[in-house]
């Protein structure tokens, strides 16, 4: 440990550039003097240290480790094939955990500390990071991080992996086909976005299809256009919300329009697309069953106000034909119900 600290000093003092491949060869050249006989491994815990996460970058590159949940500063968590597991990594203290989350956000422009708590955040690979410092979490700094992995690559690997069956797959395919607009539904950690992205790319090519996410995951080949929410930089200026870039894309000429996931009063200008003439369009939303996505949809459609409920009512079940119910087990994700929203 003392050696990593003293040449991320140097290095830091070198002002040598802080990009990864510019660190990693920095950090080569010093270590033939500091410590010689060390591997690879030295090399990348100094490059962590300066420009990533620190201890948590190892367990970042495990290909099987979905989730990373910090819990302070000498507790922290994996989760494996859906389940969860102690990692052998800690860090120093609290100091040391908010540092590494603001090695990572500074560059986006965010900040962590007392006046501002929370933070949402993409990290380059596309994972998801949310981190909380007090005085919102109690007993110190809380990080978790949603890895961003596309284990399978279309709806065919879902029934080989058993996710799926074959005529799940093909009632999906002839959904697609047919223009009708789905929505995903399940828990956290269900797989929504993974079989979005597989539902997205059974789009025809030749569709224009605007994706609104917060956080951008979804990789779509053909001609796709793609807006990502921001929050508000450390001013509070130039967020840009869900609601808004739903807004702008109805102005973007979209064939189809996919919906990351819908938490907010965003819901009502989702509904109103898909009742003017946007079919085929698709989103997720937690839910824990079909009929409970639709309610909850309603929920989040009347949370602004200002529009009567009986309305957003009849324009959610004339726009959303069919919801797929995810869910995560012991024995891994898979798709439980297609439920006809009319039927």
């Amino acid at each position: 440990m003392a050696v990593i600290d003293r040449m991320v000093r140097q290095l830091v003092a070198s002002e040598v550039p802080l990009d990864r491949s510019r660190l990693s060869e920095a950090a080569r050249r010093l270590a033939r003097t500091e410590a010689p006989l060390a591997g690879t491994e030295l090399v990348e815990a100094v490059v962590d240290a300066i420009v990533g996460l620190g201890p948590l970058e190892p367990l970042l590159r495990q290909p099987d480790v979905t989730d990373v949940l910090v819990n302070g500063p000498q507790e922290v968590w994996v989760e494996r094939g859906g389940r969860l597991e102690r990692a052998p990594v800690s860090f120093p203290d609290d100091a040391a955990v908010v540092a590494a989350v603001e090695r990572v956000i500074a560059p986006l422009g965010l900040r962590l500390d007392r006046a501002s708590p929370m933070v949402d955040a993409r990290l380059p690979d596309g994972s998801r990071l949310h981190a909380v410092v007090p005085p919102a979490s109690v007993d110190g700094p809380v990080v978790a991080i949603r890895r961003f992995m596309q284990a399978v690559s279309s709806l065919d690997d879902l029934v080989r992996g058993g996710s799926a069956t074959p005529g799940q797959v093909e009632a999906l395919r002839d959904a697609i086909r047919q223009r009708r607009n789905i929505v995903v539904a399940g828990g956290t950690g269900a797989g929504k976005t993974t079989l979005l992205n597989l539902l997205a790319a059974e789009i025809p090519s030749h569709e224009r299809v605007v994706t609104i996410e917060d956080a951008a995951e979804l990789s779509l080949p053909g001609h796709v256009v793609r807006l990502e929410a921001h929050p508000p930089n450390a001013d509070g200026h130039g967020g840009v919300s869900l609601r808004q870039l739903l807004r702008s894309a109805l102005r973007l000429r979209p064939d189809r329009i996919v919906v990351g996931e819908v938490r907010g009063a965003e819901a009502l200008d989702m509904v109103w697309a898909l009742n003017t003439g946007h079919l085929g369009s698709l989103s997720t939303v937690h839910a824990n069953s079909p009929s409970e996505a639709l309610w909850r949809l309603e929920t989040l459609a009347l949370s602004d106000g200002g529009v009567a409920a009986d309305a957003v009512r009849r324009q959610i079940h004339a726009g959303i034909h069919l919801v797929v119910q995810v869910e995560r087990s012991a024995e891994g994700r898979r798709i439980t119900e297609l439920w006809e929203a009319g039927a």
